[in-house]
């Protein structure tokens, strides 16, 4: 029986062991799509106990901040929503934490939990009930003196090169601007253009966000599709200017419906109007604006990220109490193969599609979506069309597995960007080490029975590459 968590865990080889620790282990992270704030980076914030991070609270403007993942475990444990969310002393939050923690067996959260704790705090006892007020002592005095961890040192220290943060078109980007005045920051933050709210027409809210991108760039109103995409183009220019590399779009599914400006600018007038939209509407006028904006993202050389396959909000009851991002999302089943293949064609067609990372959380989809994006590589860059790392929900050790094993059997696995946090926590970018474990795993049983050559040269090109370069590459990042 192997210890808990040794430093071979889930490296089951001397082949696996080989590849991670000489080769995946100390390489830096680019965390190319995150949602940590670049106003805490800018600040360097220091948190006052490990609950700040792990399980937040409110924000004062009433949102809420923390990791949703642990959200969920505790609910799933029977854990009352002040705890979870809402008033109760930190270390009340993490006895409760550690409760449901115990009876995470096998989920990914056991051992994210435990490697921040040995990573950031040198600590390798379990949390438990009966561990968790020593381990909140111990972490609570080192975040509030340590000077390795504050914001900047936790990042430092985790070896990040890159962070793509996620920001709205309207975004003033003002901390980016300070963050790049930073003398010897030591690694770099860039802002990544989420326009969904400009595209969820359909959505409460969309008028007003429409006014407010109006202001943005100089207007009184937007009374055209035209006049949004300028919108839009006029903002890609301002992050661009501020280092973007890469947008992102969340998603409910890939919608493809092409209509004429005219009817798209009727859809548009009846959406700022008030009046309510059908499926079809809705999809002309997204349809436009994604086009558009593919477009213009192949000119300036930004990844195109596009997410989808999540029903976001379920619990209509707690969404009406906490909002949006609170552990109330889940698996979505969607027909979108065939619209992402006429999206795609429509843009090659004018050789105007851009490099393109797509997620899906159902992983039903990888297979699709890895041959489907087969059908549009080019010789732009390797790998030009990505099939995303395995995302949320299945950021698993199965997940991740699945997606290991249908891009090596349907692609080019050799070519993958690798992975990502999509975190809002400071601590998680333990999940690359988590991530690095499980491919060289993989990457090794593929040596042990005889299906790849142990050829050291070709192997450390390989995981070296999805560890770190391809992404490097892929981003230009500098």
């Amino acid at each position: 029986m192997k210890a808990f968590m040794d430093k071979d865990f889930m490296l089951n080889s001397e082949t696996a062991k080989h590849l991670f620790h000489d080769y995946a282990e100390d390489l830096p992270i680019i965390d190319y799509h995150c949602h940590i704030s670049p106003k805490e980076i800018y600040e360097d914030r220091r948190f006052n106990n490990i609950c700040e991070i792990w399980l937040g609270g409110r924000n004062d403007d009433g949102t809420y901040f923390g990791d949703h993942y642990k959200w969920r475990v505790m609910r799933s444990n029977g854990i009352s929503e002040d705890v979870v969310t809402g008033n109760a002393d930190p270390l009340t939050k993490l006895k409760a934490f550690a409760a449901s923690l115990e009876m995470a067996i096998g989920n990914p959260m056991y051992v994210w939990s435990h490697l921040e704790l040995k990573k950031y705090f040198g600590i390798t006892t379990p949390l438990t009930p009966d561990t968790a007020e020593e381990i909140f002592n111990k972490t609570s005095d080192m975040l509030q003196h340590d000077p390795n961890l504050t914001v900047r040192g936790i990042i430092r220290q985790s070896k990040v090169h890159y962070i793509g943060t996620t920001d709205d078109p309207i975004d003033s980007l003002e901390w980016h601007e300070k963050l790049a005045q930073v003398k010897d920051l030591g690694f770099q933050v860039c802002p990544s253009f989420r326009p969904d709210k400009a595209l969820n027409i359909h959505k409460a809210g969309f008028i007003d966000y429409m006014n407010k991108l109006a202001a943005a760039v100089g207007k009184t109103q937007l009374r055209t599709v035209q006049d949004v995409i300028d919108a839009l183009y006029s903002r890609i220019d301002y992050f661009k200017a501020h280092g973007c590399k890469a947008s992102d779009h969340g998603i409910d599914y890939v919608m493809y419906r092409p209509a004429s400006e005219q009817e798209c600018d009727e859809v548009f007038q009846k959406a700022m109007a008030g009046e309510k939209l059908t499926r079809e509407e809705a999809e002309k006028y997204q349809t436009a604006i994604l086009v558009a904006l593919a477009k213009k993202y192949h000119k300036e050389n930004i990844v195109m990220e596009i997410h989808f396959s999540c029903e976001r909000d379920n619990n209509k009851k707690m969404f009406a109490l906490e909002g949006p991002d609170t552990g109330y999302d889940m698996i979505s089943k969607t027909i979108s193969g065939g619209n992402l293949s006429a999206f795609c064609s429509h843009l090659n067609d004018t050789d105007e599609l851009p490099k393109m990372i797509v997620f899906s959380l159902d992983d039903g989809d990888f297979r699709q979506i890895t041959t489907l994006l087969g059908c549009f590589q080019s010789d732009e860059v390797p790998g030009k069309m990505q099939l995303g790392a395995a995302w949320w929900f299945q950021d698993t050790k199965s997940g991740n597995l699945k997606q290991f094993n249908d891009l090596a059997e349907l692609g080019l696995l050799g070519n993958f960007v690798g992975m990502l946090t999509d975190s809002r926590s400071f601590f998680s970018y333990t999940r690359h080490d988590y991530f690095r474990r499980l491919f060289c795993n993989f990457i090794a049983d593929l040596v042990e029975n005889g299906e790849y050559p142990n050829n050291d040269a070709s192997l450390k090109k390989i995981v070296e590459g999805v560890s770190y370069y391809n992404a490097k590459r892929y981003f230009g990042i500098d």
